[in-house]
């Protein structure tokens, strides 16, 4: 009873420390770049019951963000640059008309929408705490917990109000309660595996691998497990995975509202190569948004199918495909700029991205899997936590038409989370030299990632040392999401004597200007372009904050290397890793 008590206090206590690092850094941050779209789609899903804006993510952690300040709090909309035309994505735009409107007090309105999806990323943890606890044991589930609460990249992505944290979450809730259906196949697994689906569905578009995936999970299942059966369980099976797929497409659609539920294929209009059967290569990049929309399955057997998602779930899909072909965004890996990314690119920011101690730890569970094989039943246990975790990985590497962003391989962490927790079982019974590097290995990521802390967005580990040369390696939501603007507003009141200011801020305006900025309090010109590319270009004497992602000769709606030139200087001050100011002087370059 006693342990049971303590082991109680242990997961209250994890996800209490959990809840207040997230709570906290949420309020430190402002918001990132895509925040505002996320916040107004939902606002608009809540008043209007319709589904355009932000359409290629679906809508559970934006409905849920929006709640509160939809029905609770005093807020100002802007719809004019609403436009629902085949490919646009005018979502960003009234984003930030959204912050110009409600100035300074946005930074409590986010603050507020982020509060409330704390929730997710508890969720998250607990479940890694349970399925490893039901897998390895107690300590096992409180180690999986711990590297859930403590993980920069879980705590950077939890405090905001995109998706990615969300879907993590619901993909691991959702495959453990598959995981329970494949041991008991009972109709009550059934109903919560189907249910849950449902909800990963709502979370992120990815979680769309489900269909193929948890049918494939079956029959692999069924293989290893080598049991001849009758006719009628076969039957029997199939009927509940039938159930649990048509639970979670049910839910999907209630999540829609059935929002053009069952509209015939050859109904729809489509934007991207695949889906629209037109050949786009050879158009302008800047005008993609504008493309002639079309249907391939209009004069086909297939156009005349009901389409059991809704409208915009599957608009959405095709406008993502769009912004894969020949998008033309550049890419940034290790000081190199280029027009498409690498297929290990995700695989690269995982080594740097990851603390040390995490990598030690897998490598001592993996070793322990080894040593401790239990035939089928590692086997099953196996492919059940690595098959989703390979199929994401090869899925989104296979994407190269650019590589931005590690968040799209979060949701493989909780699966890897739990199997990191058998290391427990293995230390229990090792010699003390093991149980050292275990202990060590555990104490030294906890400590690097609270380190960091609060911008665990921008946390790399020792292999690049750490944050202040992570840009060197990657840019982009990896270190530099918009995030750090009041962190850098603070500092300009704390000093007056900065003073000609100018600023160069990766959120908003790398769309649309500097309004929304100045609404945020921060009021101050760009610095001198470099037009002509002089590597011998010298700005005024003054005072300058750029974004890490500008200073790296990022060029997205931006001049390409026109602030690069002050990377001859040298850094005054941050605000968090990702702006940094520098105060020019007749004689500061550096010799």
């Amino acid at each position: 009873m006693k342990q049971t008590s303590l082991n109680s206090l242990l997961i209250i206590s994890l996800l209490l420390i959990h809840t207040v690092l997230i709570a906290y850094s949420a309020n430190r941050h402002s918001p990132n770049l895509n925040e505002p779209g996320h916040l107004v789609a939902g606002i608009s899903h809540w008043k209007y019951q319709r589904f355009e804006l932000y359409r290629v993510n679906p809508p559970l952690v934006r409905m849920v963000a929006a709640f509160i300040p939809t029905f609770f709090m005093n807020i100002e909309t802007n719809w004019e640059h609403f436009d629902e035309r085949p490919g646009v994505r005018p979502v960003f735009r009234i984003g930030s008309d959204f912050v110009i409107a409600n100035g300074e007090n946005s930074y409590w309105i986010f603050t507020v929408a982020r509060w409330v999806c704390i929730p997710f990323s508890l969720l998250g943890g607990f479940f890694c705490y349970r399925w490893a606890k039901e897998l390895y044991g107690t300590r096992a589930g409180l180690l999986s917990l711990s590297l859930w609460c403590f993980s920069p990249n879980i705590l950077a992505h939890a405090q905001f109000i995109t998706p990615d944290c969300c879907a993590s979450a619901m993909g691991i809730v959702s495959s453990y309660f598959f995981w329970k259906w494949l041991n008991g196949r009972s109709w009550l697994t059934t109903l919560f595996s189907g249910f849950a689906m449902g909800l990963a569905l709502l979370s992120k578009t990815t979680w769309i691998i489900l269909f193929g995936l948890w049918p494939l999970l079956w029959l692999v299942w069924q293989f290893i497990e080598g049991e001849s059966l009758e006719k009628g369980t076969w039957k029997s099976q199939i009927i509940q995975l039938a159930t649990i797929l048509g639970i979670g497409i049910y839910v999907l659609n209630v999540g829609y509202g059935f929002e053009g539920t069952c509209i015939k294929l050859k109904e729809y209009q489509f934007v991207s190569e695949s889906l629209s059967g037109q050949d786009y290569a050879d158009e302008n990049q800047s005008v993609l948004p504008l493309r002639k929309s079309s249907n391939r399955f209009k004069n086909t057997w297939l156009g005349e199918m009901p389409v059991p998602v809704p409208k915009n779930y599957l608009i959405g899909l095709d406008v993502q495909k769009k912004d894969f072909e020949h998008f033309g965004r550049e890419s940034y890996l290790r000081g190199e700029f280029r027009d498409h990314g690498w297929w290990y690119y995700y695989l690269y920011a995982l080594a740097i991205k990851v603390p040390i101690g995490y990598w030690i730890i897998f490598i001592l569970a993996s070793i322990h899997a080894i040593a401790c094989w239990a035939g089928k039943i590692s086997l099953q246990n196996l492919f059940v936590l690595g098959l989703p975790v390979f199929t994401i990985l090869v899925l989104v590497s296979s994407q190269t038409e650019f590589s931005h962003h590690l968040r799209y391989v979060l949701l493989i962490f909780p699966f890897v989370f739990i199997w990191m927790g058998q290391c427990v079982l293995w230390i229990s019974k090792a010699k003390p030299k093991t149980s050292c590097i275990f202990f060590i290995s555990f104490v030294w990521a906890i400590t690097s990632s609270l380190y960091c802390y609060p911008h665990s967005l921008s946390y790399f580990n020792e292999l690049v040392r750490g944050p202040l040369k992570g840009h060197e390696h990657l840019i982009h939501s990896n270190i530099d999401w918009g995030q750090d603007l009041k962190l850098l507003k603070e500092w300009i009141e704390e000093h007056p004597e900065a003073k000609p200011m100018h600023v160069c801020y990766y959120g908003t305006l790398n769309y649309y200007g500097q309004e929304d900025i100045k609404a945020l309090g921060v009021d101050y010109p760009l610095p001198p372009i470099n037009t002509t590319g002089d590597p011998n270009f010298v700005p005024p004497p003054g005072w300058y904050a750029i974004s890490v992602n500008y200073l790296k000769g990022y060029g997205w709606k931006q001049p390409k290397n026109g602030f690069t030139y002050l990377q001859k200087y040298s850094p005054v001050a941050r605000a968090g890793y990702s702006i940094y100011i520098y105060h020019v002087k007749e004689k500061s370059l550096k010799m």
